[in-house]
């Protein structure tokens, strides 16, 4: 570390900050529907997940590898470049994170290091066979399999439950959940810890502190673990609301469904050195649990919204950054300037944050308090209505059949008076 320019500490520092931003962002990944579902109180659960995401932080190097030395040809990148791809990302996160949104913080990296990298050297500094095969087919594929896999565990739950009483086996399925929320964050920091590990590791090699190829040093490693695990602790309280009750109401069984789901998925691709997003994991996972319950409905509004961030993640966070490099090739005035705007930006969200605050104590009371959205529910859009319409009823006296009676309306008693006929009222 003794050969670490100034230049290099301000973008190690600078992407530490990005793994606490992404830590804070990504925490309603594993504990939003545990916390929706009553099954941890709030700061329980985002402890548990802070101390597991620094754990899984150990368990692999795979991820690191494939930014460190794949996404980005490392040959004629400077420094300078990973600082503004490190701006873009940030910024970003820390907006998504003002509208409550879960966007991907691993694509707003991707998209400020490929940002950064064309405006400085051009389209032959990105691996466009990296950025397809383990950015691009990943981020459309994570959220469907990990969709389905939750559709098809929520039916198969209730499948298998359903001459049991509710009430006595949601303890059961509560403590299910604990344990496959503490898999989702082992599986988050065996993926997106790696990922700043893998900037930081990049850093050193085109500051020449590191040979190319190198896998991340142990300091590295530690601190990018304890980084996003101080995130994590934070609590991105504006997401989980989000993900706990905009998408879908869950109950115990579902949510056991959708984040043993998710870390089916996440942990597989992180086994592979596919970076990713575990973000659309969780989402893809916890509609699919929606779905998959009778009667359940997804707030395809809410999703809607979701969908189009994560389609402008990678250009916004593009554009952001390729500014930012723009500026930092002026020389030192310019990186001056992208860290003064930096700073202010993220001010200004945070003071933004403060009109309508989301913490711990009202994260899951009521809707809507943080992108001044009504989430309440909606009506059953077109997929919920088809997946509904091929489902078999349940048993007759199963517990939970949709009954109905119908009863007559009251006479009209005031004597001479003519009223329509008594009419059945159905409830």
């Amino acid at each position: 570390m003794e050969h670490i320019t100034l230049l290099l500490a301000i973008v190690i520092v600078t992407a530490l900050v990005f793994d606490f931003t992404n830590g804070f962002h990504d925490t309603a990944n594993a504990m939003a529907t545990t916390i929706s579902t009553g099954a941890l109180k709030p700061k329980v659960a985002v402890g548990m997940s802070a101390v597991l995401n620094l754990v899984g932080a150990f368990l692999s190097v795979e991820v690191a590898k494939t930014i460190s030395g794949g996404l980005i040809n490392e040959q004629g990148i400077r420094t300078e470049v990973i600082f503004a791809a490190l701006v873009g990302a940030i910024l970003w996160n820390l907006f998504t994170w003002l509208l409550g949104l879960p966007s991907s913080s691993s694509h707003a990296l991707f998209g400020g290091l490929i940002g950064a990298t064309l405006m400085s050297v051009g389209a032959s500094g990105v691996n466009g066979g990296v950025v397809v095969t383990k950015v691009l087919i990943p981020a459309l594929a994570a959220p469907v399999v990990a969709g389905l896999a939750a559709l098809l565990a929520t039916k198969l739950t209730y499948r298998i439950g359903r001459d049991t009483d509710d009430k006595a086996t949601a303890k059961g399925y509560r403590a299910g959940q604990i344990a496959s929320a503490g898999l989702v964050s082992l599986a988050h920091g065996t993926n997106d810890a790696q990922k700043t590990m893998g900037v930081i590791t990049l850093a050193l090699v085109t500051g020449g502190v590191l040979a190319p190829g190198s896998n991340p040093p142990l300091w590295v490693i530690v601190s990018a673990g304890i980084a996003i695990a101080l995130g994590t602790y934070l609590g991105g309280w504006r997401i989980i609301r989000t993900m706990g009750t905009g998408l879908t109401d869950l109950q115990p069984q579902q949510g056991f469904a959708a984040q043993t789901s998710a870390a089916t998925v996440i942990l597989a691709s992180s086994h592979l050195g596919f970076s990713l997003s575990t973000t659309q994991s969780c989402s893809g996972a916890v509609m699919g649990a929606g779905l998959g319950r009778k009667g359940g409905v997804v707030r395809w509004s809410t999703a809607t919204r979701m969908f189009v961030a994560w389609g402008l993640t990678l250009p916004a966070a593009g554009l952001v950054a390729a500014g930012a490099e723009f500026l930092t090739g002026q020389g030192t005035w310019g990186i001056a300037v992208v860290a003064v705007l930096l700073v202010a930006g993220s001010a200004g969200i945070w003071l933004a944050s403060r009109r309508r605050p989301v913490d711990h104590t009202n994260v899951t009371a009521g809707t809507g308090a943080d992108t001044d959205t009504d989430l309440a529910a909606e009506p059953a859009g077109v997929v919920t209505t088809a997946i509904a319409a091929v489902t078999p009823p349940p048993p007759a006296g199963a517990p939970g059949q949709d009954l109905s009676t119908t009863i007559p309306a009251p006479a009209a008693t005031t004597p001479g008076q003519t009223g329509e006929p008594a009419r059945p009222a159905t409830v």
